[in-house]
């Protein structure tokens, strides 16, 4: 009975025991779930914000420093990094990474057909860097810095390489821009695959012949950005009061890595850019009118160990004669707008401006039969020159007639190779004004 008795009070007190204990835990339990969702509301929050800190950075990164982080970046074509010869004929590729050719393959004539950008027809500077030696800074230019010429892989062509800084400028021993002119040269950018948003070359039409922006300007930064298109920027400054700073929409980054070539047309107050065959700036009244004096470069934000820019083939003339109406009133026309590969036939499309004025007054006027003749400098031996000669001709008939519909019956070509000289073949001004094509009404 007393062991019954026993048992009864060891059990009612378990049962007491397990009773509080449970109760116990509840209320432990409750306040470790209490715990347990504010731990979970801060690591929620803590990722949040880590999430939000690595996006804020990765944005920043691809602004800033693009690639540093990994980040997609548009792509942009590849080919094997060309070589840069210095001075003694060393060959050196850096951390280069310029394509071949663009995206899309070489722009061919039709791409061009509608390209309305025509060059002055009086020569006033022409420099191709021939005359200099490879290490040098051009004899043709002033700079408050430094820059060489180079030449890049196997060709002959050379580039000059211009110095990156805040404020440093090159300038071309250009005469006094007139009223009515355009400017023309050839750029392309080396490791420049991650260069910052802010990287550019600078064209400045100023009234500051040294090295500074001037009282009156007007100036167009072309972007080498690569990882998103950037535009370009243009601004002027009249009795230093800007009147504009806009950027106009453009994305010219696979242009930048095979080489474009620039086009400036400024008549009067009108100020007109295109890259390649595009125009895309044309602003009527952006240019101080009767001010401006000289043209200069201005390249900032570069890295120059490892993000170069390169630039030839500069050519500013003067302009105001329509071709078109020249060669109606008086029957004959001679341009060096019209250019070709060196020692070649192969049209360059940039030449396409004047081939489409000459189409349109073939188009006005269905009895104008026209005869080409094309002309070369005296590089070379003088029957290969004129071979040569006639072939470009040649070649300037077969534009009009497959990209414009120019009936062939229409058009004869000759050459006269290098035996009637309008400039002095000892200098690359003369020669550039000697390589020239003549239109005859006939």
């Amino acid at each position: 009975m007393k062991t019954q008795r026993r048992t009864q009070k060891l059990i009612l007190t378990l049962i007491t025991c397990f009773f509080c204990v449970s109760m116990t835990n509840a209320q432990f339990l409750k306040k470790l779930g209490k715990r347990a969702e504010k731990a979970a509301e801060r690591a929620v929050e803590r990722r949040v914000d880590k999430e939000a800190t690595e996006k804020t950075d990765q944005a920043l990164d691809s602004i800033l420093e693009p690639g540093s982080k990994g980040n997609k970046k548009t792509p942009v074509p590849k080919g094997d990094p060309p070589v840069i010869k210095d001075s003694g004929g060393n060959s050196s590729s850096g951390n280069t990474d310029a394509p071949n050719t663009t995206a899309s393959g070489p722009k061919t004539l039709a791409v061009y057909s509608k390209f309305d950008y025509v060059p002055g027809d009086e020569q006033l500077f022409f420099d191709d860097f021939a005359s200099d030696f490879v290490g040098d800074f051009p004899v043709k230019w002033n700079t408050n810095a430094g820059g060489e010429v180079v030449m890049l892989g196997d060709e002959s062509e050379k580039w000059f390489k211009l110095k990156s800084g805040y404020n440093i400028y090159f300038i071309p021993n250009a005469p006094q821009l007139p009223k009515e002119y355009t400017i023309e040269f050839d750029i392309i950018g080396i490791g420049v695959e991650k260069t910052s948003s802010t990287s550019h070359l600078r064209v400045d039409l100023t009234d500051d012949e040294k090295f500074k922006e001037g009282a009156n300007f007007v100036q167009a930064s072309i972007p080498f950005c690569q990882y998103t298109p950037i535009g370009i920027t243009v601004e002027n400054r009249k009795n230093n009061e800007r009147e504009i700073y806009s950027t106009v929409k453009a994305d010219i980054r696979n242009a930048i890595l095979a080489g474009a070539h620039i086009s400036i047309a400024v008549n009067d107050e009108r100020f007109r850019l295109w890259v390649d065959e595009t125009k895309y700036v044309d602003v009527p009244k952006a240019v101080p009118s009767n001010k401006l004096t000289t043209l200069k470069f201005h390249a900032n934000n570069f890295k120059d160990d490892t993000e170069q820019i390169f630039i030839s083939n500069l050519k500013v003339a003067k302009g105001g004669v329509d071709l078109r109406r020249k060669l109606l009133s008086e029957g004959k026309i001679s341009t060096n707008a019209i250019l070709f590969s060196s020692g070649s036939d192969n049209l360059k499309p940039e030449s396409m401006g004047v081939i489409r004025q000459i189409f349109q007054v073939l188009e006005q006027d269905s009895s104008i039969n026209l005869k080409i003749v094309g002309h070369t400098d005296s590089d070379g031996a003088e029957d290969v020159n004129m071979k040569l000669s006639k072939s470009r001709a040649e070649a300037v008939k077969n534009a009009l007639v497959t990209v414009y519909g120019v009936d062939a019956g229409r058009l004869s070509t000759d050459g006269k190779g290098e035996s009637e000289p309008v400039g002095d073949n000892k200098t690359s001004d003369g020669k550039s004004q000697n390589r020239r094509v003549e239109f005859i009404k006939i």
